[in-house]
This record gives structure tokens, sequence and C-alpha cells, in this order.
């Protein structure tokens, strides 16, 4: 399941209710004390109210009222719902999906009391005539009757089958939208919402404050993640657990009861032995990982940096371990200002597993920060600008008509020292000719090395991050050069560069002469990255199958993915470790003309 909104209402100072939309990754940029943090404790309530739990004080002071709704709103949903073993059953059959197809999750707080208590309800297009509204309430016996009194031809076993026999009934079912209570004990409603539980994604939230305790959060919330997810990947084991223990507990409780009944026949008849599994939750409090210094001063005693850094080294070994293993249940890490006590160096570390984790199946990114480095690299699609209105509320933009706001507001401008814009497709693109440019600077240290030059800076003809954005809105305006280089895999950008060459500000573009820049990777280094074998080609094959394409198929079939990856996240994973591994023998191997070379001569003469 994938998260796509969340919606607070009355909770702190979201006094009306404020719907943000999530990505795989999301961003949350504004003032201090804005609000970014607050939607963040929000999910954390939401999902575990563990690190951070509801309290009486969080509902908002000026709206009378003591109740706190978070709604989230998810897609990619399970396929199935298993009510009773004799009948399974779908949330579209069960009439719980919006009505753009999506699950809508709402939980309502009630912060009067001294320790707040919850309901849960499903917002969903559901039945709403007489006689069709209710039957996830009703019992076997209830469906019975009703089928029986309106002759319906069905199964008298399995609710999912009697309810959708009944609803079949009706000439018009009077859909709207409504909300469901699901959380109480009522039948097969509370049997779907435990199935639903089990699929939420894992929460993880990595708050910015420090504490000095011996368990300390910033250590032990990584560790904490690690074992929720190894929880889920072993859930089908767990399962196998909690069903000899039922067994075993139940064997004895019926024993037990037949007992009472010599004894008390009457008291007896009023007792009936029911088993409740642990959560998945209980099940990862039974765990702990406690990580010592090798020169034995506690952890909790060394530099805000060292312990921050072991959430830097958790995200680059996660995003390395998920690109090597198929993921059934999905995360979201969520972390607060994650450049806290971080050298650039390693915010740079952090920047790159954050995309690395936010590309993977079943894995999203939620982030806070103050920071213009880490904010400017990352996907100015991800970016949520958080602002306050002249009555003080807050509200969220994004878009790109919000850049400006917030280039301005993280003093996010360009570089003084760049002289040329080197113009490409998509941040694939760039990745590659920084690669291939800094291999071949390597070995020959006259040609430019675009990953470093400050001279040179990068536009996204899409836009991409927002220093990318900051490039084109402001840099294209003061008379740089420009250099585009583009794919030749699509026929109108032949145009395009004719007329960049038609320029007279000494500005040119080129068409690669092979098909793509993904045609240009050598297969030993596709191999090095991924330890899979690619024949690489100058154009597609007879099929139709271009370089990402045929990637795609191999490390799908390797990695046991549902489906085959898309052109672009294959575009993306050869960027992100395939292209590193080229060196200057590999590119003179699949570049025999020198083209790249070219492109680096004619760049470093464009700033003499």
């Amino acid at each position: 399941m994938k998260l796509t909104s969340v919606s607070i209402k009355n909770f702190r100072c979201y006094a009306d209710e404020t719907k943000v939309a999530i990505d795989d990754l999301t961003t949350f940029i504004g003032k201090n004390d804005i609000g970014k943090s607050t939607i963040l404790e929000a999910l954390e309530i939401f999902f575990n109210n563990d690190t951070v739990k509801i309290e009486s004080g969080d509902a908002n002071i000026y709206s009378g009222s003591d109740e706190v709704t978070i709604t989230c709103e998810f897609k990619d949903l399970p396929t199935e719902l298993t009510v009773d073993a004799t009948s399974p059953t779908t949330l579209a059959d069960e009439f719980l999906l919006s009505s753009e197809g999506t699950l809508k999750i709402q939980k309502v707080f009630a912060c009067g009391k001294a320790t707040p208590t919850f309901e849960a309800y499903i917002i969903a297009n559901h039945p709403t005539v007489a006689g069709a509204e209710n039957l996830l309430e009703l019992k076997e016996k209830e469906l019975q009757t009703i089928i029986k009194q309106k002759g319906l031809d069905s199964s008298l076993k399995g609710n999912p089958t009697m309810r959708k026999a009944i609803w079949n009934s009706f000439d018009n079912l009077e859909l709207k939208e409504i909300s469901i209570p699901v959380s109480k004990p009522k039948e097969d409603g509370k049997r779907i919402w435990e199935q639903i539980e089990s699929h939420l994604p894992i929460f993880a939230l990595f708050q910015s404050d420090r504490n000095s305790q011996d368990k300390d959060k910033e250590v032990q919330n990584p560790m904490k993640a690690a074992i929720a997810t190894a929880i889920a990947e072993v859930k089908a084991d767990l399962e196998k657990i909690q069903n000899k223990v039922r067994e075993k507990a139940e064997e004895i409780a019926a024993t037990t009861h037949e007992a009472l009944k010599t004894i008390d026949p009457q008291l007896a008849n009023k007792l009936a032995p029911e088993f409740t599994p642990p959560t998945p939750a209980k099940w990862t409090s039974l765990f702990s990982i406690n990580m010592d210094t090798d020169d034995g001063i506690p952890l909790n005693k060394r530099g805000s940096g060292v312990r921050r850094m072991i959430l830097v080294s958790f995200f680059k070994a996660e995003a390395e371990r998920r690109l090597k293993t198929s993921n059934k249940r999905s995360i979201i890490y969520a972390l607060e200002e994650p450049e806290t006590a971080q050298h650039p160096n390693n915010q740079k570390i952090l920047i790159d597993s954050f995309r690395a984790l936010s590309e993977e199946n079943g894995c999203q990114v939620i982030l806070t920060t103050h920071s213009p480095g880490l904010a400017s690299e990352l996907p100015a699609s991800s970016i949520r600008f958080i602002d306050r209105d002249e009555h003080g509320k807050p509200f969220v933009e994004y878009g790109v008509d919000v850049f400006a706001k917030v280039a301005n507001a993280l003093g996010v401008t360009p570089d003084s020292r760049v002289k040329v814009l080197i113009c490409v497709e998509g941040p694939t693109d760039v990745a590659a000719l920084k690669c291939l440019s800094r291999a071949l600077h390597i070995e020959n240290n006259t040609l430019i090395d675009l990953s470093t030059d400050p001279r040179i800076a990068f536009v996204l003809m899409g836009g991409s991050t927002l220093k990318h954005w900051v490039n084109e809105h402001y840099l294209k305006g003061l008379g740089c050069k420009e250099c585009h280089i583009y794919d030749n895999d699509v026929a109108s950008y032949s145009s395009s560069i004719t007329e960049v060459n038609l320029r007279t500000d000494g500005s040119w573009g080129a068409l690669t002469q092979k098909h793509e820049i993904e045609s240009y990777l050598h297969s030993d280094a596709i191999k090095d990255a991924y330890e899979v074998e690619v024949v690489v080609t100058d154009y597609p094959s007879a099929d139709k199958k271009g370089v990402p394409k045929l990637f795609a198929e191999v490390f799908s079939a390797k990695m046991g993915f549902d489906g085959v990856m898309g052109d672009t996240k294959a575009k993306v994973y050869l960027a992100n470790k395939a292209f590193p591994e080229m060196t200057a023998k590999r590119i003179k191997e699949r570049d025999t003309e020198n083209e790249i070379e070219g492109w680096l001569k004619r760049i470093e003469a464009m700033l003499k």
C-alpha cells in the first residue's frame, strides 16, 4: 500500500482540515514553528501512536472541539482480503473504496479524555439505501435471514457471498461517501479492519530533537525500523507460530471449559474461550538492538554528529538492502531535518540514499528541511511549502508556482561562477554525463570534469530539482552560453537542436549519435553494478527494445519482481550504479568515434 495523501483537522495549529499530497519523496519546507513537524507527527500518531503519542492538549485550543481527525488515503491496495476461509473478498466488493478507487482511513481521537482514545472509519462510496447500508455489521445468521426473506439464490455460507447477493438485489444502492466504523467489534467490519491493518505501511519517524538517555531515540529508531521491517518479512513464519500457539491454547481452554461445566454448568455457558493474536507492534517490542562503541564509551555520550551518523549509515545501508531484496510490506521513512549536525559530504550521502529509497517499490520518504543545500538537490516535484495566511492559519502549497517562494525562503540562488548551461532532458542524463566526464578526466586531466567544475550548471528541460529550476529561471536570463545534448530517440528533438545551432551567441546543440545516453554504457559496467548480463547495442533491437528495457527485463527476473520495471525506473537504476562503473577504457570501447570527448572539448572551449 502506498500513502497518497494525509488530511489533518483540529490537530494543533491545523484547526481547519488541511490535505497534503504525498509522493514517493516528499519534502516539507517552511520557517521554524510553521507546522512542518506537526504533519510528520500526525502520521506517526495515525500509524503507531508510539514515538509521538496523542495527548489531550493536541486539539486546537481555539476550535472549541476536542476531536482530532487524521485521514490517510492509499493506493496500490491488497487484491484480496480473507474475512473467512470459505469466502475471500475485496475492498471493491465490500464497497470500501472512495469514488477515486483509493482507500481512505480516518481516525478520530477523543482528546477530551485524560488518555485520548480513537475510533477508526473507512470513508467510502458505500450503499446508503435502507436494507443495504449496514451489512458489514450483521452476523451470519442475520444475513441468512435476509437471504431467505428476499428469496435470493445464494449460498447461506460465507458472509461476503451473502452480502454481495443482497447488494445485487437492489436496483439502486444510492452510493454515497460515508464514514463506516470499523475499529469496534462489529462482525466483518472489524475483521476487514484487522486485515487492512496488516497491510498498512510500516511508518518510522526520526525526530531532530536530541536527548542523552542511554537508549537514545536517534540510535534506537533506525534499529526499531529495522526490526519492524524484519518482522514484516517473516510474517508467514510468525503466523505459523501464532496458529500453533492458538491451537494449543484453545485446546487447554476447551478442556478447562469442559471441566468447568461439571462444576458450574450455568457459569460455563456464559464463557467462551477467545484467542487474540499479538499485533505486529507487540512482536516488534519483544526485540531490541544495542550498539556499543569499540572504546567502551556509551554511544549516547558521543557527539551529536556521531549519533546522527548512525542515521546516515542506516539509510545508506537500507537503500542498498532494499535494492537487493523484494519486499511485500511497504515502508515510510519520515525524517525531521536530516541535515542536522551533518557535514556536507554526509548530507550528499543522505540525499542520494533518500532518492534511491524513494525509487524502490514499496518505499516512501518524507522530509522536513531548512537546508538550502539539501533542498536544492531534491526533486522540485517533491517540495511542499508551508506558510501562514494573514490570520496565522497554516496552508500548504506545491507545484511550479511555489518554487520562487521556496528559493527565496531558503536563499537558493544561482552560482555566480556559472558561465555555461548544459541543457539535457532529465536527471539521469545529468548523472550519466557527470560520470562519463569524470572517467575521461581521470585519464586525461585536460578534459573538463562536469561533476565538479563550478563554471558549469545543468538545466533540465522539464525541471527536476529546485537547483535546476533556479538555474533555468535565473541563469538563462543572464546571457550564459548554452550546450544542448539530447537523445536521438525523439524526432522533434532534431528541430530543437537546429534552432540552438542557428544562434549567434556561442551556444550549440547535438543529438547523440547512438539511440540514447544509456547506449554508451559498457556491458561490463552493468554487470559490475547489478550482476546481470546485458548486451548493449547502439540502437534498439528488431523488437524495439533499447538498453533500459533489456536491463529491466533481466534485472526484474533476477530480483523476482511481480512485473518488469518501466523504462524510466530502469534508467534511474543505470544512472545510479552502472554509469559510475564506467572507465575511460570502457568508454573508448563503446564510443570509438570519441563523440563524448568531443562534447567535452567543445564545452571547455565555451569557457575561454
